[in-house]
């Protein structure tokens, strides 16, 4: 029998299960019970009933489950990075990161579930409104529904549980089945730190039967982290309500003459390869400007070539496994085509079952797929540019829109670029996958709608109550 999930902050069995895979050997880590749709409504309606007790919790006891929560993950840290490495593969300097940037999300959420505050509005520009004063204070919006990936499987849990818990909402967590087994924890350790037990649903289940879930009219907010193709499939499951979209990118990185190449081309390497190029902001297209072109490149290629890469369970491994084999194969597809289109590879381009090694490509243009997709993999492509404004618009050309960067010293440069980037953050001087946990994180285009990080989720999550009141007597 697999390990239950939590409905109603219960512990469900089911007949189905859920082999997780350990993705460097291919081998069953655990097996985890998967949610049919009976059970999936019994998760919403027990959401529903959550929110009851939820939307009356005072701030400060929010803060202190909150705050519980990030000791017990601290605590649980060496299980959780265990469970990290299995599930999804990650290095163990990954997995140990990964549980330090979610142990932060659940306190900086502690935090702001204290500083909900309102405004007042004077009403009597007009004279209408003499008399008048109008104030809002925030109310949570309800049951959220909160889907995440694969790839980070406990820390974008905690960024949407804990603006949930923050904003005073109930929750349905549904975790990707390839990695449900931090979420499972995660699930555990928010019933033992006193969140309403009604309110605590984790449901592991396939994608197709997911559309329950969304079509279920007790959520009043949709969180998603996850496909374009997906993401935008929901959104209209979920007409009337409230919905954010995390769906990736393919980050570009500018570098241009006058900047540090030594660094930009290890922090573009770093970004390259972190987490095996599994991340929404791993960096995918670099652009080097002429006059510092072969030069970068050099340094570019041999921080790509100095990456061990290999078992995640060993503390010198820089580039574990992608999440499967298949997902390492569909790299090597679209690499493959790119080389038969006139691409050329510097570095890497080797698959060894799931590992993938750190990949450079050359003459690779913007229709190609390499450039055009988001890779998901440990794979950069690298142009040329002579002027800023055409490194701007070889950067726009992206129907994604999610972070991008440029490495520079000059204001003017900063001024040209940085305004006209057509993506939701653009980083000074770092690679395009910085991400400190509580800054908004969302993007533009086919990247996204709205914005995380656990103050501005909280805010996608509550709901402006206005209030006017009448000061004098007719």
């Amino acid at each position: 029998m697999g390990e239950p999930y939590y409905i109603g902050g219960q512990p469900t069995y089911s007949p189905n299960t859920v082999t997780v895979i350990f993705p460097y050997t291919g081998e069953a880590f655990t097996e985890v019970c998967i949610a049919g749709m009976e059970d999936q409504a019994r998760a919403a309606n027990c959401a529903r009933q959550g929110f009851a007790e939820t939307k009356t919790l005072p701030a400060h006891r929010r803060a202190e489950i909150l705050q519980r929560v990030a000791d017990k993950i601290e605590e649980e840290r060496e299980t959780f990075v265990d469970i990290l490495i299995h599930e999804s593969g990650k290095t163990v300097r990954q997995a140990h990161f990964e549980v330090t940037r979610a142990v932060s999300v659940m306190r900086t959420s502690a935090e702001e579930s204290v500083r909900l505050t309102g405004e007042v509005i004077p009403l009597d520009k007009t004279e209408a409104g003499e008399g008048y004063t109008g104030y809002y204070y925030k109310v949570p919006s309800g049951p959220v529904l909160c889907i995440t990936p694969f790839n980070y499987p406990l820390n974008l849990a905690c960024h949407k549980i804990g603006p949930a818990i923050a904003a005073g909402c109930s929750f349905v967590l549904k975790p990707s089945t390839k990695t449900p087994r931090s979420a499972l924890l995660l699930g555990k350790i928010i019933l033992e730190a006193g969140y309403p037990a009604k309110a605590v649903n984790v449901v592991p289940c396939t994608g197709s039967s997911a559309e329950t879930l969304v079509r279920d009219p007790r959520f009043s907010v949709l969180s998603f982290t996850g496909s374009p193709a997906i993401g935008w499939r929901l959104k209209e499951l979920f007409p009337g309500r409230h919905i954010g979209l995390e769906l990736g990118g393919n980050a570009a990185a500018v570098v241009h003459k006058d900047a540090d190449l030594t660094y930009a081309a290890r922090r573009i390497a770093e970004g390259a390869v972190s987490n095996a190029g599994q991340s929404c902001i791993s960096v995918q297209r670099v652009y080097l400007h002429a006059d510092i072109y072969d030069t970068c490149l050099a340094m570019i290629l041999n921080n790509m070539k100095s990456f061990v890469v290999g078992d995640p369970r060993l503390p010198e491994t820089d580039v574990g496994p992608m999440i499967s084999e298949a997902d390492a194969v569909r790299a090597e597809e679209k690499i493959k085509q790119a080389v038969m289109r006139g691409a050329r590879i510097l570095a890497g381009g080797v698959r060894e079952g799931a590992l993938f090694y750190p990949t450079v490509l050359e003459r690779a243009s913007s229709e190609m797929s390499v450039c055009s997709s988001e890779m998901f993999a440990p794979v950069i492509t690298v142009h040329q540019y002579t002027d800023v404004d055409e490194a701007v618009r070889q950067v726009n050309e992206s129907r994604y829109g999610l972070q991008g960067s440029i490495f520079t010293n000059s204001l003017d440069v900063l001024e040209r670029t940085v305004t006209k980037f057509e993506v939701g953050a653009v980083i000074i001087n770092d690679y395009p996958t910085f991400r400190e946990d509580s800054m908004p994180y969302g993007g533009t285009k086919f990247s996204g709608i709205g914005r995380e990080g656990p103050k501005y989720l909280i805010d996608e999550f509550m709901e402006k109550r206005l209030v006017v009141m009448r000061r004098t007597s007719p």
